[in-house]
């Protein structure tokens, strides 16, 4: 098994794991596991049934794993399966363990083959495991199938990169070896996150369906793509041995003596086969914990302390302070900023894929709407001519100039100007009626959040955010307006006499 003295350390982990899995968060801790990666029929499903010794994943055409499963080995007397989703509910059927992960999966994705980063957590108990944790990601594609989006490589690969990018995670990079090696996605993935091969572990699966004549002997010998921790080959059941039911115990029997009789592998078999691979990896494992625990149990400690004092805090608590509450007002209005700038911009912490909302509404209402109630305005282009043609010739009047004036450019634009006009406050009430569906769901998200007595704040929040501007002054009657006109004009001549008058005093 390999460092006897610290095969506590997995089960110390896998606790850690269970624990930040179930309330809902990692606190910025990265724990040592091993990622498994591949593309889509490598064989990192086979793999791992072939560990546990029993058929438990899901299987099909395309993305099968569309959820990264935490699966956690734990070495027993007996043989059950529990779900952390399911606590204390244990699956002796492991036909019942499939399905579960079906629907689990289906109950985040739905059954339109979407991928989500929430993982569900696995954890199988039997005599014939080592403690061992692995890390099931979906395999890479490149088209997407049925509904899937268009962007599913992208997505894919960005959930692997979340995983592997950490320096805590070794990676399994899976490849088939009837494929080019040079090709494989998997250790391109790897590659790009560790490129001195450090944390890679390379796995070649299919070594029995190469093509007569070849073999992957300088790979299994870490000579052509070399990786510090080295490749391990394994022999899985083929697809008609999983619809003959072929039980893994013969796979496996199967597998060794492939090993023993092949002349290419004859000389290393003793380091081939899925037995050899859930060995090294219990011992990679462990040395991983063991070299990264003192960084992990260093950062561990300095969270502790944090929320210690931040519990401090609490301790003193006076509801009455008027301080927390100006406090816990100003964050609320801030949180209540930051939700509506992300709806705005996009980026928010929750997709809407039932219609269209926040800013990509707006966007629409411009891009969309508001071109469409322009072209349905009639525009009559001779008697637009006509006006242009009367304007023109009414500017210069007697003269016939060269130049057309400003004026009949800015009459004519004035008067077309006047018809959008309808238009543009209809774009403007529409994009108004969203920015309040946004106010409102912000305001929403916030008296969620905060307790139920600051729903009064939320609401006044909502209301003047959302109340109409006050009405502007109504215009003076028509008499007033005579009035102002008359007064004008008779300040005018009263100052033409004046200076009528100054001039003839001076002559």
């Amino acid at each position: 098994m390999g460092n006897r003295g610290m095969e506590d350390l997995i089960p110390l982990v896998n606790r850690l794991q269970d624990a930040f899995s179930s309330i809902g968060q990692s606190c910025n801790l990265d724990l040592p596991q091993i990622a498994v990666v591949g593309g889509q029929s490598a064989g990192k499903s086979s793999v791992l049934e072939n560990f546990v010794g029993r058929d438990f994943l899901p299987r099909g055409s395309g993305i099968v794993t569309r959820r990264p499963l935490v699966l956690q080995l734990i070495n027993a007397n007996a043989e059950w399966a529990e779900f952390l989703h399911c606590k204390g509910k244990k699956f002796t059927d492991f036909e019942e363990v499939r399905q579960e992960i079906e629907a689990e999966t289906d109950r985040v994705t739905g059954a339109n083959k979407g991928i989500s980063p929430v993982p569900i957590n696995l954890r199988v108990y039997s005599p014939n495991v080592l403690n061992l944790t692995l890390i099931d990601l979906p395999g890479i594609t490149k088209v997407p199938v049925g509904d899937q989006p268009a962007d599913i490589e992208h997505q894919i690969r960005d959930m692997i990169m979340q995983f592997i990018c950490r320096e805590s995670c070794l990676i399994l990079a899976v490849t088939p070896a009837n494929t080019d090696l040079a090709n494989s996605d998997a250790l391109k993935l790897a590659k790009d996150v560790d490129p001195q091969g450090q944390r890679t572990i390379g796995v070649i699966t299919k070594l029995d369906l190469m093509d007569e004549g070849t073999d992957a002997r300088d790979v299994l010998e870490n000579k052509l793509l070399p990786l510090r921790r080295g490749y391990i080959g394994v022999v899985n059941r083929s697809q008609k041995d999983i619809d003959g039911k072929k039980d893994i115990k013969a796979a496996l029997a199967a597998e060794r003596k492939f090993f023993l009789t092949h002349p290419a592998y004859r000389h290393i078999a003793d380091s081939m086969g899925t037995p050899h691979l859930q060995k090294v990896l219990n011992q990679q494992l462990t040395n991983h914990i063991r070299d990264t625990l003192p960084a992990f149990r260093s950062k561990l400690q300095s969270q502790l302390l944090s929320l210690d004092r931040e519990a401090e805090e609490y301790r003193h608590y006076r509801p009455d302070d008027p301080s927390r509450k100006t406090k816990a007002l100003l964050q609320m209005v801030q949180q209540f900023s930051v939700d509506f700038e992300k709806r705005i911009e996009g980026s928010g912490d929750q997709v809407d894929t039932v219609e269209l909302s926040g800013g990509a509404k707006i966007n629409r209402i411009f891009h969309e709407r508001f071109p469409f109630e322009l072209v349905k305005m009639e525009c009559d282009e001779k008697e637009m001519r006509r006006e242009i043609s009367y304007a023109i010739k009414n500017i210069h009047g007697i003269r016939t100039g060269l130049f057309t004036p400003d004026m009949a450019f800015e009459a004519i634009v004035k008067k077309q100007v006047v018809k959008i006009k309808e238009p543009c406050i209809k774009c403007i009430d529409l994009v108004v009626q969203e920015l309040i569906n946004t106010v409102r769901q912000c305001s929403n998200k916030v008296t969620t959040a905060c307790c139920a007595e600051f729903s009064t704040i939320t609401n006044k929040l909502f209301n003047l955010l959302t109340a109409n501007p006050p009405p502007p002054p109504p215009p003076p009657p028509p008499i007033t307006l005579f009035r102002l006109k008359r007064c004008q004009n008779f300040l005018s001549c009263m100052t033409v006499v004046h200076l009528q008058n100054m001039i003839n005093m001076t002559s």
